[in-house]
């Protein structure tokens, strides 16, 4: 089967299992996006969250990220943790685009190809490629499905894919992606990889696509499900 057909399939399974994905009720800035993956990343997205309504609580605008001194910045992100890191990327990101661009803005690049917005976005210190692809799908709607650690985890088990990293798991995928599922694809994918596919003790048991999934070996051992939200980070910027 081919890749669209085989990745078509997957979604239809997780929309059967998980339902189709609620989406943000509007269409959130490319800018505030990228800061939000930042916060993202290596934190759960509640502490996120909250690390990114302190900081828009505090500096309202970009142009105030943009002023304020890096350490103020780092005082109100540090629940999403890697304050210094994070704060540091966010300077250097803000700053970046003034340098670039004269303003905080990405209006120049939204109306360009998906390979060059993910060129330029990329060229920036501290945006990768699965921050560039978040503000692609989250922030212009467009049919791209960002890989983090789950994505790349599930699609390699699952046999859609044989990547050694998270960069080339989504090149990949893109070869061939079929149009207008990314969201629903990669917000099921992430739900899978934390509740059902996760790194350890996997519970295949309970998985929507056991019968197709490709991992070996299968934990059969029955397991109980965790219970709570299924907020979503990006769907809430």
């Amino acid at each position: 089967m081919k890749l669209n057909k085989r990745i078509q399939k997957i979604n239809g399974l997780l929309i059967k299992y998980y339902g189709i994905p609620e989406r943000n009720s509007r269409i959130p800035d490319p800018v505030d996006m990228l800061i939000g993956t930042i916060l993202s990343q290596n934190t759960n997205d509640k502490n996120s969250f909250q690390a990114y309504k302190n900081l828009k609580k505090r500096f309202p605008s970009n142009e105030e990220i943009y002023k304020a001194r890096r350490i103020s910045i780092e005082k109100e992100i540090r629940i999403a943790g890697l304050g210094l890191q994070k704060s540091k990327a966010i300077k250097e990101l803000v700053s970046g685009l003034m340098k670039k661009y004269g303003r905080i803005s990405l209006d120049n690049i939204i109306h360009k190809a998906n390979t060059e917005i993910l060129d330029e976005l990329t060229s920036f210190n501290g945006v990768g490629l699965k921050t560039a692809s978040c503000v692609l799908l989250f922030a212009l709607d467009r049919d791209i499905c960002p890989v983090d650690t789950h994505v790349h985890r599930t699609l390699n088990r699952i046999g859609i894919v044989k990547q050694k990293t998270p960069d080339k798991t989504f090149n990949a995928l893109h070869e061939d992606f079929p149009k207008g599922i990314a969201h629903s694809f990669h917000t099921n994918l992430i739900r899978l990889g934390r509740e059902i596919c996760k790194p350890s003790n996997p519970v295949c048991t309970k998985c929507p696509l056991f019968k197709i999934c490709g991992f070996e070996p299968k934990n059969l051992k029955s397991s109980v499900l965790p219970t709570g939200s299924s907020f979503m980070l990006l769907d809430h910027i």
